[in-house]
């Protein structure tokens, strides 16, 4: 069989321009993928069984219209991750998608279903407004009964695998760190290649450069992309750390680092997987500037974080004590 590729072809902007995000909307599409086909995510075989009677509802139904069991979703779904992207802001964007790029997706899906699911997207475009309320309350809704109880444990394996990433791209290079995302993920003439089961495209990147977005939930043997215009250029690919057990609370490191350092400062050693602004971290922790600032001076004077200015930025990373003591997580 031929194989086919994606290249997301980039220049010298794009290059610099290559980064990491998360995205919850991905996750809970693919959760529900899942659930309707379950043997096609070895891994998940745990968390499908705690989740498979949360179902049976109408706003499941509406996603499993929207996504289907595999191949293209809606792009505004899963679109414009970040690497401090939050639930909460995924369903903001939601509410906020415009009715032409709502319904530019939504034709795309209708010209690749059939039957009665067909029938039903080209209803959802007919009334966008109704549409987009409906898909966001059904967002909100499956959420918080599939994915908002373990959010918390995919989140930490997302991010351990953005610092990986981070790391050796830093130390080994783009072409060598992106060999590694994945077996059907390659770099030649400076270009990302993605083997994929059916898609072929080129895709120049213009100088928006390239999103990189681990997932919990999606299948180990295969990366998906986004391709089309105005979606940034997006390779999703599997995590690394997922077992099957990873939606089960672990040891609770936080707690222990908690008595020992206090609240604030045990998350933002945490958080500190990679180099931070004072303005990330303070939006990971939920605190404000001012007190990240202060929390972070008393770190790196207990030699546990360290800080340098690069241009405008201050920019805070943990010490190899500071590594050792977030080991205990």
């Amino acid at each position: 069989m031929e194989r086919k590729y994606v290249e997301f072809r980039l220049g010298p902007s794009d290059i610099s321009a290559v980064r990491f995000g998360v995205s919850p909307g991905y996750e809970l599409l693919q959760a529900v993928r899942v659930l309707m086909r379950p043997r096609s995510a070895q891994l998940q075989q745990g968390w499908f069984r705690t989740v498979q009677k949360r179902t049976r509802s109408e706003e499941f139904r509406l996603l499993a219209v929207l996504c289907g069991v595999e191949g293209y979703m809606p792009d505004f779904l899963t679109s414009t991750p970040s690497y401090l992207m939050t639930p909460e802001e995924k369903l903001d964007r939601l509410r906020q998608v415009p009715s032409e790029r709502l319904r530019f997706d939504l034709q795309n899906l209708a010209l690749r279903s059939t039957g009665n699911r067909r029938h039903e997207i080209k209803a959802l475009m007919s009334s966008p407004d109704s549409a987009r309320r409906a898909i966001a309350h059904a967002w909100q809704s499956v959420w918080e009964l599939l994915l908002a109880p373990f959010w918390p444990q995919m989140i930490r394996l997302l991010r351990a695998d953005v610092a990986l990433r981070a790391r050796r791209n830093s130390g080994a290079g783009l072409a060598q760190m992106a060999a590694t995302l994945h077996s059907t993920i390659s770099w030649a003439d400076e270009a990302v290649r993605v083997q994929t089961p059916s898609h072929e495209a080129i895709v120049d990147c213009n100088g928006h450069g390239l999103m990189l977005v681990p997932s919990v939930m999606m299948s180990t043997s295969i990366c998906s992309v986004l391709t089309e215009s105005p979606a940034q250029p997006t390779i999703f690919y599997p995590a690394l750390g997922v077992s099957e057990t990873w939606y089960k609370d672990g040891p609770d490191g936080l707690d222990a680092l908690t008595a020992l350092l206090g609240q604030a400062r045990a998350h933002l050693i945490l958080e500190l997987q990679q180099p931070l602004t004072t303005s990330e971290c303070a939006a990971l922790t939920g605190i404000a500037v001012s007190t990240a600032s202060h929390h972070l001076s008393v770190l790196r004077h207990a030699d546990l974080v360290r800080s340098r200015r690069e241009g405008v930025r201050v920019l805070h990373t943990r010490t190899p004590l500071g590594e050792a003591l977030a080991e205990i997580q």
